[in-house]
């Protein structure tokens, strides 16, 4: 019999050192295959730089690309803790489509029960967005905003063609903005939802390894 080929790897793509933590803490067990979490950097040209540089290494050819961490929510009634799974992410440089997000809907929906999960586009932005900004983006039909997920993902089909989604954990909201005083308790919740997510992510990719019938 022919050996099997070794498990296509994934790659966990976040900006900061608390949402690096977060993830370094969370349940590692049942991954489908080899696990890179890379720290990237914050704001989308060092998510660019970073990713970039480490898929060139062979080691993870073909690897899937997952974006996570934190964001601001868009829409009305979002909270802190609540959960993101982009459609597709934009930037002005265009739009990446995103894989498998009705099975991470699922999945998040079993590793964080009670958690309420949207699903939409998430745009980029070069910047924290507050205020009217925030009304700006949710017109175009964005449902939230960060600053690295659109980056990460272009900069990982630019490589070679492979899966690609984004996940992330709101940590303010419209109605619960990053300067008033209940953002430490938004992050708290925020972090601890985001340690809680692994699981949700190791079965999309592990459902990505699985043959095509």
């Amino acid at each position: 019999m022919s050996p099997q080929p070794a498990p296509a790897p994934l790659l966990i793509a976040c900006a900061l050192g608390i949402e690096h933590l977060a993830l370094r803490t969370g349940d590692r067990g049942g991954a489908g295959g080899p696990v890179t979490v890379l720290r990237t950097g914050m704001g989308p040209a060092a998510a660019e730089r970073s990713v970039t540089r480490v898929l060139a290494d062979p080691a993870l050819g073909g690897a899937a690309v997952l974006a996570t961490g934190f964001c601001a929510g868009l829409e009305p009634g979002m909270h802190p803790g609540d959960l993101v799974v982009a459609e597709e992410t934009r930037d002005p440089r265009g739009a990446t489509p995103c894989t498998g997000t009705d099975l991470l809907v699922e999945e998040l929906a079993r590793a964080v029960p009670g958690r309420a999960v949207h699903t939409g586009p998430l745009t980029g932005s070069a910047h924290v967005v507050r205020g009217a900004e925030r009304a700006e983006l949710l017109a175009t039909g964005a449902i939230a905003v960060d600053m690295e997920s659109a980056a990460t993902l272009r900069s990982a089909v630019r490589t070679g063609a492979r899966p690609v989604a984004a996940v992330r954990v709101v940590v303010d909201a419209p109605e619960h903005e990053l300067v008033r005083i209940g953002t430490v308790r938004g992050g708290i919740s925020a972090f601890r939802v985001l340690r809680s997510v692994l699981p949700a992510f190791f079965e999309w990719h592990r459902s990505l390894l699985l043959p095509r019938r």
